[in-house]
């Protein structure tokens, strides 16, 4: 099994064996030990060192945001986990680690009911019409109705890390160390399982799949990306956007990052510490690539691929050709998350826990809230705002004009 390691810990990684390298030469009274393989997958270098606490460039004023707070409510903390929060029929359910599962009404906030999975989870939410599906600490996907009342439980191998994808026949699901398992909606009975050969060291990543007209699609180590039939399991094509670079593992990890996102003609990704780009979807055959590298997904719209590459830059390319169309580089070193769209707006959140809109036109910053609840771990569209979740376990819904 590949170690993982989490894609903000690796740069700091890199600055920390070169930091142990001058220590060596001209000593240093005491220092954290290095991490084995084991721990990599939570280290964090301590005390802020090699960028935990940055300073961040002043943002610029915005007179008249385009977005505010519609309202918040509390979830519960996902401690190290990464938990997404899902809608179906105008509720909101949102996962924390402590195994509750609170149901929220899109409209003013207010708690509709909460589900106890009993156990602590680590992936979630997967929301349809009348099921709702998350994952335990134990490898287990669960799955309950609107109501909170148990379906079915199945246990798969490996973490499970990413919140489940539920369709009209199935729930599929990714582990940790890049296994799909798709398994039937009614009652959680294994249909198929795709497997495939990692390196040594991989992501830590909570990165599902996409799915679309029957085939599932999900980004892999050594910046694959691999199309399989969502009936079957049956592999469609495999491509590849970019090549591990690099003589150390920790240098060669070159993993896709975030979902891939689709549109009729193409799939679009990046690859930490990699490249950016798009392939066919019908056969995988490369459009176009760009020497960006991501630690979160991409956007694409009718023009443009918007991408916030490993320094705080967000980036829109031409979605044709690749070409730079602009580069907003005012939110530097903020770790942003994956762009959304919404009403025509540009959205994406931070580490600080701010959310930034942005012209998709020009690039030009036109809004930006404050949550005060630790990163935005998670942020999506829900018809004309944007729902997110937060590190300190809060959701927010956000307005957009």
């Amino acid at each position: 099994m590949p170690t993982l390691v989490d894609s903000r810990t690796s740069r700091r990684l890199g600055a920390l064996v070169a930091f142990m390298a001058l220590c060596a030469l001209s000593g240093c009274a005491s220092f954290p030990s290095m991490p084995t393989p084991s721990s990599l997958t939570s280290w964090w270098p301590p005390f802020g060192w090699f960028g935990g606490d940055r300073k961040l460039p002043p943002l610029p004023e915005i007179r008249d945001s385009v977005i505010t707070v519609q309202w918040s409510a509390g979830v519960g903390n996902p401690k190290l986990f990464t938990f997404s929060p899902s809608v179906s029929d105008k509720v909101i359910f949102a996962a924390a680690n402590d195994g509750t599962i609170s149901a929220i009404d899109e409209q003013g906030g207010k708690s509709v009911s909460k589900i106890d999975a009993k156990a602590k989870l680590t992936a979630g939410v997967g929301a349809a019409e009348n099921i709702v599906v998350v994952a335990d600490n134990g490898g287990n996907v669960l799955a309950f109705d609107a109501a909170g009342r148990a379906l079915w439980k199945t246990p798969l191998e490996g973490e499970i890390l990413a919140s489940p994808v539920v369709v009209q026949s199935a729930v599929v699901v990714r582990t940790a160390d890049g296994r799909i398992y798709a398994l039937n909606r009614a009652d959680g009975k294994r249909k198929w399982v795709f497997t495939r050969s990692a390196p040594p060291l991989t992501l830590r990543t909570s990165a599902g799949v996409a799915i679309n007209r029957g085939i599932v699609y999900a980004g892999f180590p050594a910046g694959k990306i691999v199309a399989v039939e969502l009936d079957s399991g049956r592999p469609v094509w495999e491509a590849t956007l970019s090549l591990p670079r690099g003589t150390t593992e920790l240098e060669r990890v070159a993993d896709v990052a975030g979902v891939p996102i689709l549109d009729d003609t193409r799939v679009c990704a990046a690859v930490y510490q990699g490249r950016t780009g798009c392939v066919e979807t019908l056969n995988g055959n490369a459009l176009w690539t760009r020497d960006i590298s991501s630690a979160d997904g991409v956007m694409v719209d009718a023009k443009n691929l918007y991408v916030a590459d490993v320094e705080g830059n967000l980036n829109a390319l031409d979605k044709t050709s690749g070409a730079t169309v602009w580069k907003q580089d005012k939110l530097a070193k903020r770790d942003l998350g994956t762009p959304i769209l919404v009403k025509g707006r540009l959205l994406v959140g931070d580490r600080t826990g701010m959310i930034h809109a942005l012209a998709p036109e020009t690039g030009e910053l036109i809004g930006r809230v404050t949550t005060n609840s630790g990163r935005i771990v998670a942020l999506h569209a829900n018809g004309d705002r944007a729902i997110a979740q937060t590190g300190r376990g809060s959701v927010y819904a956000i307005s957009v004009r």
